[in-house]
């Protein structure tokens, strides 16, 4: 999620629209109430939301065998992707090392995570004979699209970028490079640019939504593109001699990520979400960023809330182990939507008889970041479970 610009006038339609509605079902027209009210929302929304009870949800699907109620959830996620799988296209790796020192290896990795384009992406290896534990960390949306995976891996190869990456750096992770301070303690990283960012942009905050709007011309969409991918790179990472099991890891945009990807393959098998998760009713209210469109378009699957909610997406990965932060500051997340989330979750690790494997905490005195104290938490987490 990231700011953007504010929403236009309702034009004369869009009233028309709204008023059209009211006549229909009966009712008078007012026109102070017809149309499109609180920005972007239309006047009936208490309505379609009032609709959304998420009828696939764990303890509410008539499928009562855990199992089958993975299958069943995980199914209709990717029914929604509008992207197929890519299990028969080869990765074709190839890597080009960079430097050494500081304990691990840098390499860029390029490789087909579909069948489309080749991706570059960035692979540290701690020193040391292996297999190692990997994270998949997944960089954040933040409206910066000139570095992607830049934002979490310290860029040896471009100077421009590593001022750019050093400011974003800065400004939400206590000046640190998360994924290089997970390869020093030990870990195997890969972190790729999504669609848009870096090696694959950059684009424009206001380009994004014409770009999720021509995927669905084309049959596709973007927020299946990505989901996709992410998933084929836990595959990849899962699938190195010199790894042994994969977490994974994301800030924001990220951690949105980092959940889907857990929720989509079993390749994943722990996950840490920092500052992205939250029940999608209580995050659609005025004056929430997700109403403006455009960067939501990432994290957009039409028609997946008429059966599941966000934690009961993130929930198909349960009983594996998962780690859940925010900021009691967060502008993005509502409070009350976060401990909607949270007690969705608890509930679905309560049934499997594995809530010490659901780690859930809100930071009273944060917003919107991941800083060091909250990464040194993280990191302890990952050693305890993998």
């Amino acid at each position: 999620m990231s700011a953007g610009d504010p929403v236009g006038r309702v034009g004369r339609r869009a009233f028309v629209v709204g008023a059209g509605a009211a006549m229909l079902a009966g009712g008078a027209v007012n026109p102070a109430e017809a149309g499109v009210v609180d920005g972007p929302l239309p006047d009936f929304h208490p309505a379609l939301k009032a609709e959304l009870d998420f009828p696939l949800a764990w303890g509410t699907s008539p499928v009562r065998d855990f199992r089958a109620w993975r299958r069943t959830a995980r199914a209709t996620v990717e029914e929604h992707l509008l992207v197929d799988r890519e299990d028969g296209t080869p990765y074709d790796a190839h890597f080009d090392r960079g430097p050494q020192g500081d304990g691990y290896t840098r390499e860029l990795v390029t490789l087909s995570l579909t069948r489309h384009e080749r991706v570059r992406a960035a692979l540290l290896t701690p020193h040391g004979p292996g297999p190692f534990p990997a994270v998949l960390l997944l960089h954040d949306h933040g409206a910066k699209f000139d570095i992607g995976k830049e934002k979490l891996v310290r860029p040896w190869y471009d100077d421009t970028r590593l001022a750019s990456a050093q400011t974003w750096a800065d400004k939400y992770f206590s000046g640190r490079f998360v994924g290089d301070e997970l390869a020093r303690r030990g870990y195997v990283v890969l972190c790729a640019d999504a669609l848009g960012w870096g090696d694959r942009g950059p684009i424009t905050y206001e380009q994004q939504q014409a770009l999720a709007s021509n995927f669905y011309n084309l049959g596709s969409s973007l927020a299946g593109l990505m989901a996709r991918e992410d998933a084929r790179a836990a595959r990849f990472l899962a699938g190195l001699e010199r790894v042994r099991e994969v977490a994974a890891v994301g800030f924001s945009m990220g951690a949105y990520r980092a959940w889907q990807t857990a929720a989509l393959t079993d390749a994943v098998a722990a996950t840490a979400a920092v500052c992205w998760m939250t029940g999608l009713k209580e995050m659609m209210v005025p004056g929430n960023n997700t109403l403006r469109g455009q960067s939501s378009y990432y994290m957009l699957h039409p028609g997946l809330p008429r059966f599941l909610d966000f934690p009961d997406v993130a929930s198909i990965a349960a009983p594996r182990p998962m780690l859940f932060f925010n900021g009691a500051l967060d502008p993005l997340f509502p409070a009350d939507g976060v401990q909607v989330a949270y007690d969705k979750l608890r509930a679905v690790w309560h049934s499997r008889h594995a809530e010490e494997r659901l780690h859930l905490k809100t930071w009273p005195d944060l917003g919107h970041v991941f800083v060091d104290r909250m990464q040194d938490e993280v990191f302890d987490w990952l050693d305890a479970v993998l």
